[in-house]
């Protein structure tokens, strides 16, 4: 199990029709749980808010997706920084461990008899793995619960997160921290334009 698959589980769990997660944040949550997992690899280490990668890549990781990450590192000096990172590797993020989820047999459709077929969700299948990550989260385990306050999964601050967890998750989950704000703040803008825009078609 990684860091990423369990916030994606975990978000699948607590997602309601009084609480849904965007994607967008999400995918930006996935990408800085993804660099977690490679620095507790030792894939990476962090310079200040520079992604310095190994000097040599790993052969094997713990799943396909993390494997694709290290792929990703940018290798080239100054390096990438985290927030560059989030934001490159975060594009469609949400889909592609989805994806992977369901490709393992992790996903189930859930049926609303009160609803057309057509807006189905998926659940997470019970499994190891769920019940993993459901301890995790019920555990109150630092990481996971910063990474989920950072995507708005969850409200609670996480208590002395740098004596905790260390200084590199905290650069990490600022980081993520800063790129959701900046999304959320990015589609509230359209959505005033676009209802400016109508406004003026409409005549008012």
């Amino acid at each position: 199990m990684t860091t990423a698959r369990d916030l994606l589980i975990v978000s699948m769990d607590v997602t309601t029709a009084d609480h849904s997660v965007q994607q967008g944040e999400l995918s930006l949550a996935l990408a800085g749980a993804e660099l977690l997992d490679l620095a507790d690899a030792f894939v990476l280490t962090l310079e200040g808010d520079r992604i310095v990668p190994a000097p040599t890549a790993p052969l094997d990781l713990a799943d396909r997706q993390l494997t694709e990450a290290a792929a990703a590192l940018s290798r080239q000096e100054p390096y990438e920084s985290v927030e560059d990172w989030l934001w490159r590797r975060g594009r469609g993020l949400y889909a592609a461990h989805l994806a992977a989820l369901e490709a393992d047999g992790g996903v189930t459709p859930q049926h609303r008899h009160w609803l057309p077929l057509r807006t189905e969700r998926k659940a997470v299948a019970d499994s190891p793995d769920r019940r993993a990550a459901v301890e995790r989260w019920a555990s109150g385990e630092p990481v996971l619960a910063a990474l989920a306050l950072a995507a708005r999964l969850r409200d609670e601050p996480v208590e002395d997160l740098a004596g905790r967890a260390g200084d590199t998750v905290v650069t990490v989950v600022t980081a993520v921290d800063d790129a959701v704000t900046e999304l959320v703040a990015v589609r509230q803008r359209r959505a005033i334009e676009n209802a400016a825009f109508d406004n003026i078609w409409r005549g008012q």
